[in-house]
């Protein structure tokens, strides 16, 4: 969901953007399946997960949907973080341009593809040559991706609804990824995360 931010999170931590990338789609322990570095990389997409998970700025940020799509609020929140980060990417990472970054994660990324799951495969048809990473600095963007996972998924379907809860809080969410995205850069800098 937040593909955008595990990639630039690993790239500032010079962590396989394969392996952040890929974590979703690969459950249990990685370590025979994959090289050393792409576990690496799943291992730090899971850490970020949960420490994101249990910020309390997000935890905050949580509360603001309404009862009947607060169960979807870690996905839509996700895809609303990738959003601030791509269309303030010039602020955040003024040295490597967006359209730059997501040419190398895409190298990067399309030399495990032919060892990945059929699912991991698929979503690369599509993020790439349809340009998400660079496409969610748009709203109407965020609310096509939204519908899309509902349509997949129909117990996700609260995730449509979920846009209503963006609109309404969407300058909170903004001061929200400022607070903690930040920090979160730094730990990556850092080695920390």
């Amino acid at each position: 969901m937040n593909f955008l931010a595990h990639l630039h999170l690993a790239h500032l931590a010079d962590s396989s953007l394969s392996g952040n990338l890929l974590a979703d789609f690969v459950r249990g322990n990685p370590d025979d399946d994959y090289a050393p570095d792409v576990v690496s990389g799943i291992y730090m997409h899971r850490r970020i997960d949960v420490l994101t998970d249990n910020l309390p700025e997000v935890k905050t940020a949580k509360a603001w949907f309404r009862p009947e799509t607060r169960r979807v609020a870690p996905i839509t929140l996700d895809v609303m973080w990738d959003h601030f980060l791509s269309r303030d990417w010039e602020k955040l990472s003024p040295d490597l341009a967006l359209p730059e970054f997501v040419r190398h994660a895409h190298a990067q990324v399309a030399a495990i593809l032919p060892d990945s799951p059929p699912r991991f495969v698929n979503l690369n048809d599509y993020l790439w040559s349809e340009r998400w990473l660079e496409r969610y600095r748009d709203m109407d963007f965020i609310q096509n991706v939204l519908n899309g996972m509902a349509s997949r998924r129909p117990r996700l379907d609260a995730l449509r609804d979920s846009w209503q809860d963006l609109d309404t809080h969407y300058a909170q969410l903004e001061e929200t990824f400022w607070t903690f995205y930040p920090r979160m850069m730094a730990q990556a800098k850092a080695r920390e995360l």
